[in-house]
């Protein structure tokens, strides 16, 4: 069996919301997974029409938005040709899969993978498995995974599923994703939101990195943020406390500060290396603040 001709259905807007976790998408442990958008399975829609359109368009919103975070961003794609051993039970159960010409495993034009994006082989439908994923992710100090792309009950749902068992958390873009039938559609989103994950808009993703993306106005801010950096309660770090042995390592500090530059604050790695406590980097990035009044610290 192959796969089936996919007719045209309307986006779904009504997406369910997550009443289970306070999960939000953050720039400093996000990365973007643009899953399987290759010409083969792109093919098996209409391109003028509803939902792949809107998959497209959203997906390049949501990728200039994690450029502009300093989010990475990953694609996965499945290699042509494969052989009966490769391919192990898909073989059994969607046949040989890309075969014929190479341009149909490519990435669609639209959106081409760039030079500093990573291309991940995928094999089977999770984006973990027989592959470095996870690996990845942990070496870069990441612990959450934007997914979009095609087949949102398969492939993405999987891979949702998989990043919960391996406690990264998954953010499922619920209008960014397409599937075989609306029905599909749902079923996918309606599953990560009771089992495993957050479902989001494009747009919903979009605002929440904003808002992550600038440099803290508050002592307060400054605290959520590196809590959730550290995934400690906020209670529980101190003005004072040295930050690396709170856990805070290089790959995390690096991630912030590419997060603070892009915002405009004119900090460096070494600096806040060499005061890694909260009290001497309010001090710093509020001193980065233009026009604007600075809160006095209280650290009694």
């Amino acid at each position: 069996m192959t796969i089936p001709r996919i007719p045209g259905y309307d986006m779904p807007s009504d997406l369910p919301v997550c009443t289970r976790v306070a999960w939000q998408p953050d720039p400093a442990r996000a990365v973007l997974l643009i899953h399987d958008l290759q010409q083969y399975f792109v093919d098996f829609f209409n391109p003028q029409t509803a939902p792949i359109t809107e998959l497209i368009s959203h997906t390049q919103a949501l990728r200039q938005a994690c450029d502009d975070a300093q989010i990475p961003v990953i694609y996965t794609a499945q290699p042509p040709q494969q052989t009966a051993q490769q391919r192990g039970l898909l073989q059994d159960w969607w046949g040989s899969g890309i075969t014929g010409q190479v341009e149909g495993a490519r990435i669609i034009e639209a959106l081409a993978p760039r030079p500093q994006d990573l291309v991940l082989t995928k094999w089977r439908y999770s984006a973990f498995t027989h592959t470095d994923l996870r690996d990845r992710l942990k070496a870069q100090g990441r612990d959450q995974l934007i997914i979009c792309g095609v087949y949102a009950h398969i492939g993405c749902l999987m891979t949702a599923s998989d990043a919960f068992m391996h406690d990264i958390q998954p953010f499922l873009v619920g209008d960014a994703v397409a599937d075989f039938s609306l029905q599909d559609h749902h079923m996918a989103l309606t599953y990560v939101t009771h089992r495993c994950g957050v479902v989001l808009d494009h747009q919903q993703v979009i605002s929440r990195l904003k808002q992550h993306t600038a440099v803290p106005a508050s002592y307060e801010a400054l605290l959520q943020k590196v809590a959730a950096v550290l995934q400690l309660p906020a209670n529980e770090i101190r003005p004072d406390d040295d930050l690396l042995l709170c856990g805070l390592d290089s790959v995390r500090l690096m991630s912030l500060v590419a997060l603070w530059q892009a915002a405009g604050a004119p900090i460096e790695f070494v600096t806040l290396a060499e005061k890694p406590t909260l009290a001497d980097w309010w001090f710093l990035l509020s001193g980065c603040r233009v026009n604007e009044q600075t809160p006095a610290l209280e650290l009694a």
